[in-house]
């Protein structure tokens, strides 16, 4: 048998799911600091963020004893399935889920951009433009903020973040269309530069 640290996060599972408890314990060190991240970047509150990471996790253990888990290679995206679920939970129970849906026509082809190569003093002025970008991104509504951070920080696929957060490709193309208008609109009435060094 393979040693815990050569296995697939699925093989970890299924081992779990045999009555293997330290797979369990290597499945949660390797995802725990990435889940804990999305999770955090999305409520904004460590106390709420650690709340709904130990619900996650609740809710993993139990899937995996029930047999609720099928290895499919895509470990990390059931789990940010759940940990997204968990989270819109709680939003509805606080009564703040104001997800807007976006029109049919989330046409993206006109957005695009270029990053070019970097000096010393383009390397501190893109440092500043993430940095106001980070800060603005806080002002966006969840589902919104959520598409951003899966997107860029988390590099996942427009079909990824579909299914992780349970819409069409099309909701998710929307809801970064309209974050990235929120980000302009924020950008000029503050007067922030967004260009990229």
């Amino acid at each position: 048998m393979k040693n815990l640290t050569e296995m697939t996060d699925e093989q970890l599972a299924l081992a779990y799911i045999d009555g293997d408890n330290k797979a369990f314990d290597m499945l949660l060190s390797r995802n725990q600091s990435k889940l804990f991240s999305y999770i955090l970047f999305v409520v904004k509150d460590r106390d709420l963020a650690d709340d709904i990471f130990q619900e996650t996790f609740v809710k993993v253990v139990t899937r995996l004893q029930q047999g609720k888990y099928s290895p499919s290679g895509k470990f990390g995206a059931w789990l940010m399935r759940i940990a997204h679920n968990v989270i819109m939970d709680w939003y509805r129970e606080q009564r703040l889920d104001r997800v807007v849906d976006a029109p049919k026509d989330n046409d993206l082809s006109n957005m695009g951009g270029d990053l070019l190569d970097s000096s010393i003093e383009s390397v501190y002025v893109n440092k500043q433009v993430l940095s106001d970008v980070k800060k603005m991104m806080g002002l966006l509504p969840t589902p919104q903020r959520e598409v951003v951070f899966m997107r860029f920080y988390q590099e996942m696929s427009f079909k990824e973040i579909a299914e992780t957060t349970g819409v069409s490709i099309n909701t998710s193309l929307g809801r970064m269309r309209y974050a990235l208008l929120n980000l302009r609109r924020m950008a000029r009435e503050h007067n922030i530069q967004l260009q990229l060094m």
